[in-house]
C-alpha cells in the first residue's frame, strides 16, 4: 500500500506543476487558489456528509485546521503561483524538494524526532541528484532580483507546506479522519483566500480558455483531493520525513513530461542526476530480508 500511496503522490503532484504554469495569467493569484481550493472542498464536504463518513471535530481541531488551511491551501500557493512568473515551473518543483529537509527539522523541533543516518543518506542522494539534473540552468541561468524573488517565494511557500505537514502529523496522532481534515482544511484555505481577494478588490472573473479552466479542475480535483489525501496517508504510515521524499520524484515527472512535450534535452549530469535520485530512494525504501536462522525451515 505505501508503494501505491508513494507512486499516486509523484505521478499527480509531478504534474501539478504545469497545470499551476498555465493558471498563471489574467486571473489574480488569489482568486485561481480560491477556485482550486474552494471547488475542492465544496465536494469533499459534499461526499463526506452524503456517506455518513463526515467525522465530527473538536474546537481546537477546527482551529489547527485553519492553521493547515493557511499552510498547506492558502498561502503556500500563492507563493508558489507567484513565484512562477518569475522562475520555471521545472526550477519551482526542485526548490520544493527541500521540503524533506524542512519536514525533518521540523520533526525534530515539534515531536522530538530522530533524523536517521539512512534519511540523511537518501536526502544527500536526492539533492546531488536535483543539483546533477539542473546543473545547466544553475550555471547558466541570471540571477535576477527576479529570479531571486521567485526562489525566495519558493521556498517560502515550501516551508509553509512543511508546517502543514506538522500539522497532519497532530490529526494523525489524534486518530482524526484524514479526508474530513483534509476537506475542512481546504476550506479553510479558500475563505482565507476569498477574504484576501475581496478585501484588495481583486476580479473573479475566470479566463475562458481550455487551458485555464481544464488546469484548474485537474488541479482541484486530482492534485488537491487524490494527492493531498495519498501524500497525508503517507505521512501517517511511514512519517513525514520518509514521506517528503516523494518531493525529490517531481522534478523527474516534470521533466518526463517536458521531454515528451517540450523538447528537452537530456545531457549526461541529467542521467547522473536521475540515477543518484533513483538510488536514494532504494537507500530509503529497501528493506533487507532478515537471515534465516540456521536450522529453521
Amino acid at each position: 500500500m505505501n508503494a501505491i500511496l508513494y507512486a499516486a503522490t509523484v505521478l499527480i503532484w509531478g504534474t501539478t506543476w504545469i497545470a499551476i504554469s498555465m493558471q498563471t495569467g489574467t486571473v489574480p493569484v488569489l482568486v485561481s487558489v480560491f477556485y482550486r481550493f474552494a471547488i475542492a472542498a465544496a465536494l469533499m464536504l459534499l461526499v463526506l456528509r452524503v456517506s455518513g463518513r463526515l467525522q465530527k471535530l473538536g474546537r481546537s481541531d477546527h482551529l489547527f485546521c485553519l492553521l493547515q488551511g493557511m499552510c498547506v491551501f492558502g498561502f503556500n500557493f500563492v507563493c508558489f503561483y507567484t513565484a512562477n512568473a518569475y522562475i520555471n515551473s521545472g526550477l519551482e518543483s526542485v526548490l520544493f524538494s527541500l521540503a524533506i529537509l524542512f519536514n525533518a527539522l521540523n520533526g525534530v523541533l515539534f515531536f522530538g524526532k530522530r533524523i536517521t543516518l539512512r534519511l540523511m543518506l537518501a536526502n544527500l542522494l536526492g539533492f546531488a541528484g536535483i543539483v546533477s539534473l539542473f546543473w545547466h540552468d544553475l550555471i547558466d541561468g541570471q540571477m535576477s532580483s527576479g529570479t531571486l524573488l521567485g526562489i525566495g517565494l519558493s521556498m517560502l511557500g515550501t516551508y509553509g507546506f512543511s508546517l502543514g505537514n506538522m500539522v497532519s502529523v497532530r490529526f494523525q496522532l489524534r486518530k482524526l479522519d484524514l479526508l474530513t481534515t483534509n476537506a475542512w482544511a481546504m476550506g479553510y484555505g479558500a475563505l482565507t483566500m476569498l477574504v484576501l481577494a475581496l478585501v484588495t478588490g481583486a476580479s473573479f472573473a475566470i479566463e475562458p480558455t481550455a487551458a485555464y479552466i481544464g488546469s484548474l479542475l485537474y488541479l482541484a480535483l486530482i492534485g488537491s483531493i487524490i494527492g493531498f489525501a495519498s501524500y497525508f496517508s503517507l505521512i501517517g504510515r511511514i512519517g513525514a520525513g520518509p514521506a517528503a521524499y516523494t518531493t525529490v520524484m517531481f522534478p523527474l515527472i516534470a521533466l518526463g513530461m517536458s521531454t515528451l512535450f517540450e523538447g528537452y534535452q537530456w545531457t549526461g549530469a541529467a542521467v547522473v542526476g536521475l540515477v543518484l535520485i533513483l538510488l536514494g530512494n532504494v537507500v530509503m525504501f529497501y528493506q533487507p530480508r532478515a537471515a534465516a536462522v540456521p536450522g529453521e525451515s
